[in-house]
């Protein structure tokens, strides 16, 4: 295998996972797929893209991996690259909300037997 193809290898296992799971694609065809596909199995691994990601990255594993070792090696690293793309894409997680409670005691209207 040719090294020098392992980094276009995995960007467009990326860009099709990306493009298929996130967007619209153009004239709305990909959202229109991922409509019509709805909630079948279909739909639901359109709607992840790390599970996409998995059978994107074969067909490219077993085009470049000169050997069935080689495309078994690369099967994983292009998905795991795609994923590990997708994750910084998306940007650092929203922080949890902040949440605390005052120590007064607030209930003045408590009544006593």
């Amino acid at each position: 295998m040719d090294y020098y193809w392992l980094i276009p290898g995995a960007l467009a296992v990326w860009r099709i996972t990306h493009l298929l799971a996130r967007e619209d694609g153009p004239f709305n065809w990909i959202f229109a797929l991922r409509k019509k596909a709805g909630n079948s199995i279909w739909g639901r691994l359109l709607d992840c893209p790390a599970c996409l990601s998995v059978w994107i990255s074969a067909p490219f594993a077993v085009w470049l991996g000169h050997s069935w070792e080689a495309s078994l090696l690369l099967w994983p690293a292009f998905s795991a690259t795609a994923i590990l793309l997708e994750r910084w894409m998306d940007g650092p997680p929203a922080p949890p909300a902040q949440y605390w409670e005052d120590d007064q005691d607030t209930s003045a209207t408590k009544h006593e037997p």
